[in-house]
């Protein structure tokens, strides 16, 4: 039995962050569905369901940095990889709600840099089991 204490620094940082990104996912979910779907035209709500649907995704995402660093506590490249995607939460789908809620197009600019940032985790991620840490 794991008991609270003994829960390595890394993996309680992560999965923290992942479950406080996952509530907010939730939560814009749930506002994009009842507030915003009669306010919204539809490109920009599909431009919203996006950036949730990416937002969840590496919430879990975070959830599983924070379980692998029970393995792997001191990797830097795990530590990266959950960097990395709270990154490309905060630029990718962090740009698509503010483009689908105020309508600015250059927003659009941002959310390639966080695709980025998602890329780089996911490598990262793996890259953590690959070879020497």
């Amino acid at each position: 039995m794991i008991k609270a204490d003994n829960i390595p620094d890394s993996a309680r940082l992560f999965l923290a962050i992942g479950c406080i990104a996952a509530v907010l996912a939730v939560a814009f979910g749930a506002f994009g569905a009842h507030a915003l779907k009669a306010r919204l035209a539809p490109e920009l709500m599909q431009v919203y369901k996006t950036g949730v649907e990416y937002h969840f995704y590496h919430a879990l995402g975070l959830i599983l940095v924070g379980l692998a660093a029970f393995h792997l506590p001191q990797s830097a490249r795990l530590r990266a990889a959950g960097w990395a995607m709270l990154a490309g939460i905060v630029l990718f789908s962090g740009s698509l709600y503010l483009l689908a809620l105020t309508g600015i197009t250059w927003l659009g600019a941002i959310t390639p840099l966080g695709g980025l940032a998602f890329i780089a985790a996911w490598g990262l991620f793996a890259a953590a089991f690959i070879g020497k840490p």
